[in-house]
């Protein structure tokens, strides 16, 4: 195993002030890793760290597997929890930073994979590390949980190189079934609700988490000086190319065995199964998106379905909703 040089100058500097608006009058996640064990479930996270390298690798143009699909580039996991993903990014080729304000999951990660990578226990909502001091940054279902998710979506801004690219695992406000809590429709709701919700339902006292919907993502990235390119179709289309087999939808056993999905559904073009799951978009339960600071486009081979600019600006007159 290769050690990691400290490519990243730490940045000296005051905590940042975030706003204090009433949604975000709630405490940090502190030790996420004990109230959440699914964030320790090695293989899950390895799969995901899998499917996360290779939509960077396509984007970059760098579409070999294996460890040299991320050599040379400085890649920061922010909410790096245990390290399972950082590990990867290691195995990759790239000189991996992870950032986390959880303690325990950062013992665990140091514990393991210090020799991989270099942790570091921060807030994301101020980065101790240098404007401009990465090529990547990871940040992989983590808006939702902190205080303020716009002061997050600069600082990641902030750090990338000029040149840079992100890679955005965002759970969406209108998806069916709340993830966290499994319970349908709970991130509709108002904050109010959803807490007798959570109650009824005997899964807590309070709804935590903030997410949002596809236009107010994209209106979060733009206020950060960010533009997106939509992967969450391309990467259902290639299941294989991405490592997602596992991320693809099924239908419920029973309905699996009636004739109308290998006969209707199945049978159609690729072409219209593509626009049928674009137009289901606004209700995925989560979006795979790479932003840029710069004018970059995807740089890989062709897919079946192409990535596309993520434009939020006709969900926002249709919904009207963030």
């Amino acid at each position: 195993m290769r050690a990691t040089t400290r490519t990243a100058p730490i940045r000296q500097t005051r905590p940042r002030r975030t706003r204090t608006r009433p949604a975000e009058a709630r405490g940090r996640q502190l030790r996420y890793s004990e109230i959440e064990p699914r964030s320790l479930d090695e293989f899950t996270r390895r799969r995901k760290a899998r499917k996360l390298i290779a939509v960077l690798a396509h984007f970059l143009g760098r579409d070999q597997a294996g460890p040299r699909a991320l050599a040379g580039l400085r890649v920061l996991d922010v909410g790096c929890s245990a390290g399972f993903i950082c590990d990867e990014l290691a195995a990759a080729g790239a000189d991996v930073t992870g950032v986390d304000i959880d303690v325990a999951g950062l013992r665990r990660a140091r514990a393991r994979f210090a020799r991989r990578a270099w942790f570091v226990q921060a807030d994301g909502l101020s980065l101790p590390l240098a404007t401009g001091s990465f090529d990547v940054v990871v940040m992989n279902h983590i808006y939702e949980h902190v205080v303020d998710a716009d002061v997050l979506a600069a600082e990641v801004r902030r750090v990338l190189a000029p040149d840079g690219i992100a890679y955005l695992g965002l759970g969406n406000r209108l998806g069916i079934m709340e993830p966290h809590h499994r319970l349908p429709l709970l991130s509709w709701l108002p904050r109010g609700l959803a807490d007798s919700y959570l109650r009824a339902a005997g899964r807590g006292e309070h709804y935590y988490e903030r997410y949002r919907t596809r236009a107010g993502l994209r209106r979060m990235l733009a206020t950060a000086g960010l533009r997106a390119w939509d992967y969450t179709v391309p990467v259902l289309f290639a299941p294989d190319h991405f490592h997602a087999e596992a991320d693809v939808p099924r239908l419920p056993g029973p309905l699996r065995r009636l004739p109308l999905r290998g006969k209707v559904v199945d049978q159609l073009p690729v072409t219209a199964r593509a626009w049928l799951a674009r137009a289901a978009l606004p209700l995925a339960p989560t979006y795979l998106w790479v932003a840029t600071p710069g004018p970059r486009h995807p740089a890989g081979g062709p897919l079946p379905i192409p990535p596309r600019p993520v434009d939020a600006s006709r969900l926002s007159r249709t919904f009207g909703v963030s």
